[in-house]
């Protein structure tokens, strides 16, 4: 058993390379802040009409979202819903299981804890790593998800890139260490301004994975206030008692 666990750890390294499909593109790191509610409301904005589409989020409704992000109601109804759904509904659509499993290879993942899962710096570096690539169906690829089998529904707002493999040379072995992304063609933001609406994006995305995160943390805090306050009150106590002892 001892040999056996020896052996794994040491094709450890070599396992996770194959099941990333080889090189990784470095992640870059993103800014989240939950208190920013402009920012949420950007996202839940831009999610609404570039992902729902074929992306779910059957754990969140849309009352829930528009009260958390301080958006009235009716405001919510006019800007968030587009279909016949109530605002008490779960964020899903029309699209059938089936059908979207055919068109992409598999049915697009629900999103609502899919920060959870990938973490916000990994979504952030995705949305910005799409390059052309006319073998695919979508005649797009991913520098973080290789073989992507979804288009890259943000195109128009950050334009086309174009990709070029940087190859490095270990021990006489010629190897590929990077992809280095250049623009292509202009969208309708710039690159300061794309960088900002995935932002916003990755922030609403991260919200939806624990809507509750902002008030356990209040919470938090105050049973951390509570309990230095009742400490002293025992420590208080403790010395009452042991005054004669001592």
């Amino acid at each position: 058993m001892k040999k056996l666990l020896i052996t794994l750890i040491a094709l450890l390294p070599s396992l996770v390379s194959a099941a990333g499909g080889g090189y990784q593109h470095p992640l870059e790191e993103v800014k989240i802040d939950l208190h920013d509610k402009a920012s949420l409301q950007r996202g839940a904005a831009l999610f609404i009409n570039y992902c729902l589409g074929c992306h779910q989020m059957q754990y969140q409704r849309y009352q829930r979202t528009a009260e958390d992000l301080g958006i009235p109601i009716d405001l919510a109804k006019d800007n968030l819903i587009f279909t016949d759904q109530k605002v008490g509904e779960q964020m899903t659509n029309a699209m059938p299981a089936a059908d979207s499993a055919k068109w992409f290879g598999k049915q697009p993942p629900d999103l609502t804890l899919v920060a959870r899962v990938r973490n916000p710096d990994w979504l952030y570096t995705y949305l910005k790593s799409f390059y052309v690539d006319t073998s695919k169906t979508f005649r797009v690829n991913n520098a973080v998800f290789p073989d992507v089998g979804m288009p890259h529904v943000l195109e128009p707002l950050q334009g086309t890139q174009v990709a070029e493999k940087v190859y490095e040379t270990v021990n006489g072995e010629k190897t590929l260490s990077g992809i280095r992304l250049t623009q292509k063609e202009p969208g309708a933001l710039t690159s300061e301004e794309y960088d900002q609406a995935v932002t916003d994006l990755v922030n609403f995305l991260e919200y939806t994975g624990e809507p509750s995160k902002l008030e356990s943390h209040k919470i938090g805090t105050w049973v951390l206030v509570f309990l230095a306050i009742f400490f002293v009150f025992i420590y208080l106590l403790k010395k009452e008692y042991w005054r004669d002892v001592h």
